[in-house]
Order: structure tokens, then sequence, then C-alpha cells
């Protein structure tokens, strides 16, 4: 079948909108129709080269659709199941999954690859050439084929343009404060940057029950934001965090920090490592070029004050135990979804998106579809 998608063939570039041939689903694996795919710092970050993909990639790896076909053996699903997807496949039976770490599943080694877990691609040009899907998924397509392990099912009447969100940015900074960071009740929090992914880490650091949530950021609307979802305090440098934060804990410092500005570099490392307090921690959540060095520190401050210095995956959660756990408290109004989009989209408008979010206009954007379902599926 044919599906109009936003590719992307090298760095530096554009994305392109194109038709691609769609190979029916094989074992382990189901067609899905996407209603809505967010627009993630992840995918800008192909396009400018901090991170590389094998290209051609369809982009987009934050989405929710409806199942149309479901290949052999799928078990999870079924044709008219809700879904959303999660940009890290979960096998359920690799060391990592089998040991509660199901954020570093084995399977997730192919998703800037692109290809499914046979090796093969589905998105096909009429010249042959394979074109992955980013993060497995390629949600700014119409339609993909992804593996059952990358689908979470949902309720059906849950609006799917809203809970998108849920697939990346969502747990991810949520994960990144409650998991990561461990916040617990009293604490002070600090969080560097506040897009798609530091302003789910003011909720959760929030709804954990931090007593100070610090967010740092340089544009008032996302400060705004950020006092609107959680912060108790906001800051347009990290100098200026630094000051409060002692005046906050009488010199004693944060207990944690959180980065996750778009592109990480040396100084905002320093900056969170020197606002935590001894024992405290700093987590990096935010991505950066994987080939240069971007950390530098003085040990001695690691050595004589204990503090630790930290990643996180996908908020170091369980992406079938977290999503489902996001939703319901969104269901139960805890979790804000609606209030975190700022402008919706279509799909020859992702280009438009991403100036968008680069100019920090918005603190997401969701492109919406309005694909007419397959002949015989169901609506």
């Amino acid at each position: 079948m044919k599906t109009r998608a936003a590719v992307l063939r090298a760095t530096g570039k554009p994305f392109e909108l194109v038709e691609l041939e769609l190979d029916e689903p094989k074992a382990g694996e189901v067609l899905i129709r996407y209603v809505a795919a967010g627009l993630c710092h992840s995918d800008e970050h192909l396009r400018h080269g901090d991170i590389v993909p094998r290209f051609p990639v369809v982009g987009g790896h934050e989405g929710a659709g409806i199942i149309e076909k479901v290949g052999p053996g799928v078990t999870r699903l079924q044709p008219g199941d809700h879904v959303v997807c999660s940009f890290l496949p979960v096998c359920g039976h690799c060391r990592w999954c089998s040991t509660g770490k199901s954020n570093l599943c084995d399977m997730g080694a192919a998703i800037l690859d692109g290809h499914l877990a046979d090796g093969t691609y589905r998105f096909h040009d009429d010249e042959g050439t394979d074109y992955g899907g980013m993060c497995m998924l390629g949600t700014f397509s119409e339609r993909a084929v992804i593996s059952e392990n990358s689908a979470v099912k949902v309720d059906p009447d849950l609006p799917l343009d809203k809970v998108v969100l849920i697939g990346c940015g969502v747990p991810t900074g949520w994960g990144s404060a409650v998991h990561a960071a461990g916040t617990e009740p009293g604490d002070t929090i600090v969080i560097y940057g506040i897009g798609g992914i530091g302003i789910n880490s003011v909720q959760g650091a929030a709804l954990a029950g931090a007593r100070n949530v610090v967010a740092v950021d340089p544009l008032p609307n996302k400060r705004e934001a950020a006092e609107q979802l959680g912060a108790t305090h906001s800051c347009e440098t990290a100098e200026e965090a630094q000051e409060l934060v002692q005046e906050l804990t009488r010199g004693v410092g944060a207990d944690k920090a959180i980065i996750t500005v778009g592109v990480v570099d040396a100084k905002v490392v320093s900056d969170a490592v020197a606002v935590i307090r001894k024992g405290g921690s700093a987590i990096i959540t935010g991505l950066a070029d994987p080939t240069k060095t971007n950390i530098e520190l003085n040990s001695s401050m690691l050595t004589l004050f204990e503090k630790t210095v930290k990643g996180s995956l996908f908020g170091s959660g369980d992406p079938f135990h977290d999503i489902p756990k996001m939703i319901e408290l969104y269901q139960s109004g805890d979790l804000k979804l609606d209030e975190l989009i700022t402008t919706t989209y279509t799909l020859d408008q992702v280009n438009e998106g991403y100036e968008d979010l680069v100019n920090g206009k918005n603190i997401r954007g969701v492109i919406v579809y309005d694909t007419p379902p397959l002949e015989g599926a169901p609506a």
C-alpha cells in the first residue's frame, strides 16, 4: 500500500514529503494508522546532526493510532485497538527486560537504523530504496508497520491527539524526576531546560512532593508554563538558580538537578553539579552529539562531596508500565497533557512545526492526521 511520509535524506536538510510503498506486517508486527504524532526535539537532532541515523529515514518517534492489521503470531493486539507507541520497544525477555530495566531492551539497539526485528525495512520508494523508521516507528507517516513490542493498548475513548505525548516526552521527563532522580517529599529540585521533556520533569517533581521545584529557562513563556504546571520558582539563568537555591536551602544546595536542555554542553552539566548538595544527584536526560566529549568536571567535587552524575533513558522507567500509569494520572487530572500542546499541524507543516520548536514558540507541537481507514478496517 502507499503512504505519505516526511523523510530526511541527510543532515542539514529539511523534511521532504514523499509517497512511499509500505509492506504488509510480518510475524510479530502490526499495521498502524497514525492519528497523531508529536514533534519531539530528538527528530530535530537528526536534522542538525546531533544524532546521526541511517538515511533516508521516515521521521517521528512519538505516535498514537489505530491498529488496522496484525501479522502472524501477534498476541498483544488486534485490529481496532487504540495504541500509544513507545519509542523504545520492549521484548520482555532479554537481560535488561528480565532484570527490570526494560528501557534498555536490546531491541532498542536498532532505533537509529530503523529496521524491524528481522533486520529488514517496511518503507520503500519506487526505486527500491529502503527507508528506516525513526525509533522503528516512523510516526511522520500516515501509516507504518511496527513491532507489537512498540505499541501499548489504551482505552478507545482517550483522545489520541493528547495521549500521543505519553509515547516519549511525558514519561521521559516525569520519570527523570520520579525514577532517575528519585524525588522525595520535601526535596528541592532544579530543572534546566523547559521544553517537552523538562516541563514534564516539573510535573513529576511536583507530583512526587518536592517542596521547591526550580525551573531554569531563558524564555519567559517556558518559565510561565513551568509555574502553571508545578514549578514553585523559575529563573532565567543558571546563575540566578544557584543563588536562589542557596537562599531556599540555607546554603545546603538542591537535592537533585535534572538536565533537559535541547543540547547538553559542559556548562549546564557543571551548573547542575554545582547546584546540588553533598550526596546530591545530577541527572542527564538531554542529548548531545555522541561523537564529542561534552562534560568536563573537577573530580574532587564528586569525591569530596559524594555527588552523583548519571544518565537517564525514557526516564529510567518501563514503557509498558509507565505509559498506562501516565494515562491514569491524566484521566484523574493529576497529569496535564492538553495544556502542553501549544500548536497542532498537518503533516505538510512538519518543517514549520520544527521551526516553531527551535524558535521557542511551542512547549509541544502535534501533527494531527485525517487519514481515512483502509477499506474493511476498523474506524
